[in-house]
């Protein structure tokens, strides 16, 4: 099982994530709550980070 994990780091502290396994953009902090809600209502955005999980980790995961 293949999981693609995105982190958004501000000032060394996690602000936002993307879970493939979630399939959206979750807030870790307060500061990264506008940035997490912006790209959760952008559909082409969401429909590129689940498919990063195919088209990147997976390959990726082959050849390693």
């Amino acid at each position: 099982r293949v999981r693609y994990l995105h982190r958004y780091i501000y000032n060394r502290e996690e602000t936002a994530r993307f879970d493939s396994d979630v399939g959206e953009y979750a807030a870790v902090t307060e500061l990264g709550r506008p940035d997490a809600e912006y790209w959760n209502i952008q559909k082409n955005i969401l429909e590129q980070k689940r498919a990063e999980v195919d088209t990147v980790c997976r390959h990726n995961y082959r050849v390693g």
